[in-house]
């Protein structure tokens, strides 16, 4: 290690283990960004609670596998019903708000769902997560995962070398990776669709897409509960990668990290969700490979203004993103 003011960690070129951590992450927020980018970048509602859509994921998946006892992969799709469902429910009132008013609307559903997380000790563990719950009925969630991920490393993985330790997540990375590239293609032609052209017009002025014909309503709820069921799947990943969850990890401020990605990436492009969430984990993370004379807490603080401020120079550069295009920056009033 260099002793200077600001010096670089080489470390970081072999911190293989760290790394495919990052990777983890930037594949399960890309999950969660793609939820986003349906809302925002194709229909034109700005939709704050996709946080708390992705803790209803995770809490449900867990809870119908601990408590209730069912199928691991029959949990995981009732987990999706469920969150859409309550996504309807949500949508069915705000959405009939002013665009701003649904924001508030939605930010506060998201509080709302951490909160009876915290305080529902006996459904979800409260602020000691869901670990607990696990270990009082001898029942571990993350079990099912472990035999997929075993079955990577032994057939996939040993015979090409990357077995050791610090590829131990490697078999998450692939799966979250594949899965985040088939729900983008799938986004992607869903919005090329005949249903996702009603979204744009939408988007670029719902009172013509009225006068067409259009329920405009059902569209935009249609829309959420989609976004909301992206939201579960990326909860279900989250709890794979932590093997625990508590209401910590679904703070709003992992939304508006959401709403950085869109701008990186760009509006009305799944190409580009990818991108800018490798973007932002990589800035993110790999900040932690400088050796800064700052304590943990302003390092960190560190790491967000630099964020930020890339995001005020793309905004004054290239508005648009990285892959967005100009003529898409179209929000419904």
């Amino acid at each position: 290690m260099i002793s200077l003011p600001l010096a670089i960690s080489f470390d970081f070129l072999t911190a293989w283990e760290f790394w495919i951590g990052v990777g983890v992450l930037a594949g399960i927020y890309g999950i969660f960004v793609l939820g986003l980018q349906l809302n925002v970048g194709y229909t034109g509602i700005v939709n704050f609670g996709q946080a708390g859509f992705m803790a209803i994921g995770a809490y449900s998946a867990i809870i119908l596998v601990v408590e209730v006892g069912l199928p691991f992969l029959l949990a995981l799709l009732l987990s999706i019903l469920i969150t859409m469902a309550i996504g309807v429910l949500i949508g069915m009132p705000s959405l009939r708000l002013r665009a701003d008013y649904f924001a508030i609307a939605t930010i506060a559903f998201s509080e709302i769902v951490r909160d009876i997380a915290q305080n529902a000790r006996g459904l979800t563990g409260g602020n000691q997560g869901t670990l607990s719950l696990e270990l009082e009925n001898d029942v571990f969630f993350t079990d099912p995962w472990f035999k997929v991920s075993d079955w990577i490393a032994e057939n996939v993985l040993d015979p090409i070398g990357l077995g050791g330790r610090e590829f131990e997540n490697l078999p998450l990375l692939i799966v979250v990776w594949i899965a985040l590239g088939l729900l983008a293609i799938g986004m992607t032609l869903l919005i090329r669709s005949p249903w996702g052209r009603v979204l744009r017009a939408i988007r670029e002025d719902e009172d013509a897409a009225r006068a067409l014909g259009k329920n405009v309503f059902s569209y935009k709820l249609q829309s959420l509960a989609i976004a909301a069921g992206l939201g579960a799947i990326a909860g279900w990943f989250l709890a794979f990668n932590l093997q625990s969850v508590s209401q910590d990890n679904f703070e709003p401020l992992y939304t508006f990290l959401g709403y950085a990605i869109l701008v990186l990436g760009g509006m009305a492009t799944f190409g580009g969700v990818l991108v800018g969430s490798i973007i932002l984990w990589t800035v993110l993370e790999g900040f932690r490979f400088l050796d800064l004379p700052l304590s943990a807490d302003k390092q960190a603080a560190l790491r967000f203004m630099v964020v930020g401020v890339v995001l005020i120079l793309l905004m004054a550069f290239r508005p648009q993103g990285a892959f967005g295009k100009r003529e898409e920056m179209v929000l419904g009033d």
